[in-house]
């Protein structure tokens, strides 16, 4: 008797691991925002789910136990998914894969059994039960997230993925639950074909994951780029239409000094004083500070330089940068741009702790190429790289590195990003 109440001990509580290795599984497959009232609503649910097979394990007999489980367990797991994720067919592939991923867990505790323990049923169950927690980390882990990138896809491409779990998941119960079709053997052999599907299937969408990974990066990288080429295109824009329009006034020179001298002709100096003043400041606006002959390095600089002097950052510029360059005038606005908006975010970070900061611009053509170097002051323990490149784990941001990476690499060009010494330098070769 007490043989038989420990067998039916380590048998709920393999139904307990099991139960809970699918039910994280699921929600690992999804992307689902955690916060920590979700978190506790999802354990609740998770409880309940358990309770509610405890109750039905102890009321009927086993064999009935696993013919109502896919009602007691797996339905009401896909609402309560459908309830985080608010994904009518993902919810359905992510309770089914997880399911197939359980068939890992079972054949692995078969195999072992089979080799060590001479196919004792008391040790598959407690095999099983040990495995659960390392196998949930390694898929959790490193597949999951492959998984859980699937849903962002159209729902026709979420059916692709998710036929081979559904078929799986209708073969199993139609030939081993619900029937006796499936020819019946030793188990490490009849469970074999499930384990193999299960590892196929998961390599097939880590791999399929990888790809389209890439390829919505550079979709996202290209849109950056276009984005930012017409935020650069019309900056440029108005600090051109901001030079004519200083340009239209010392032409206009000649009527805006008869009109002051007509005030203070008739006495009214405060007016001309304000009027003199207006005029002043529109030209300062317009003003672009000739750094070298290419116009459009000159308006970058000219806007960055002013920036800068607001911030009380000291930026040093040294270019040599004639009207032909081996890229378009775009391309080269939106690299100095990007490049000068990331030294000026790492100086305001120093301005800040009240430290100095500085950036350098050294950039120059020579035999067809472009060179560009920028310094700048930083904070040497914040930066954090990646395959040479920095990286920041601060969501919208980075993207003016990927963005400058895009483009030299567009051009077959060479860049590298440094920091020594609380001074981070980047240098393109073009």
């Amino acid at each position: 008797m007490s043989g038989l109440l420990w067998t039916d001990v380590i048998s709920m509580l393999n139904g307990t691991a099991v139960g809970i290795f699918g039910m994280l599984l699921t929600a690992a497959f999804c992307e689902i925002v955690w916060t920590k009232q979700r978190k506790y609503a999802f354990a609740l649910c998770m409880a309940l789910l358990l309770l509610l097979q405890g109750v039905v394990y102890i009321c009927l007999e086993p064999v009935m136990v696993e013919l109502l489980y896919p009602l007691i367990t797996h339905l009401p797991l896909v609402v309560v998914i459908y309830l985080f994720s608010k994904k009518k067919v993902w919810a359905f592939i992510a309770v089914f894969a997880a399911y197939l991923c359980c068939q890992l867990r079972r054949w692995m505790a078969l195999l072992l059994v089979a080799l060590f323990f001479d196919n004792q049923v008391l040790m598959q169950e407690v095999t099983e039960i040990v495995l659960t927690i390392p196998l949930l980390w390694v898929i959790i882990r490193f597949v999951a997230p492959a998984v859980a990138s699937l849903s962002r896809d159209t729902i026709a491409a979420q059916l692709q993925f998710g036929i081979v779990p559904v078929l799986a998941y209708a073969f199993d119960y139609l030939t081993q639950v619900y029937s006796g079709l499936f020819p019946k053997g030793s188990p490490v052999v009849t469970e074999f074909m499930f384990f193999v599907c299960s590892g196929a299937y998961l390599m097939f969408v880590l791999h399929t994951s990888k790809e389209t990974k890439q390829r919505f990066l550079l979709e996202k990288t290209q849109e950056n780029l276009n984005l930012q080429i017409t935020q650069a295109v019309r900056e440029v824009q108005l600090l051109r239409e901001s030079q004519n329009q200083a340009r239209i006034y010392r032409h206009d020179l000649r009527h805006h000094l008869q009109y002051i001298a007509s005030c203070i002709e008739n006495g009214n100096t405060e007016h001309a004083t304000e009027y003199i003043r207006g005029i002043c400041a529109e030209i300062e606006a317009g003003k672009v500070t000739a750094y070298c002959e290419n116009e459009a390095a000159n308006l970058i600089f000219s806007a960055f330089a002013v920036r800068a002097e607001e911030q009380a950052i000291t930026l040093k510029i040294h270019a040599e940068l004639g009207n032909q360059l081996p890229v378009s005038e775009n391309d080269l606005c939106v690299l100095l741009s990007n490049a000068l908006e990331n030294a000026l975010h790492a100086c305001q970070k120093l301005k800040e702790e009240g430290r100095d900061s500085f950036i350098e611009v050294v950039t120059y053509e020579k035999n067809g190429k472009l060179f560009v170097q920028i310094e700048n002051s930083c904070l040497e323990e914040s930066v954090c790289f990646s395959q040479g490149v920095p990286v920041t784990e601060v969501q919208g941001h980075g993207l003016g590195v990927r963005s400058i990476c895009a483009l030299v690499e567009r051009y077959q060009g060479i860049y590298t990003f440094s920091v020594k010494n609380n001074r981070f330098t980047l240098r393109i070769s073009i």
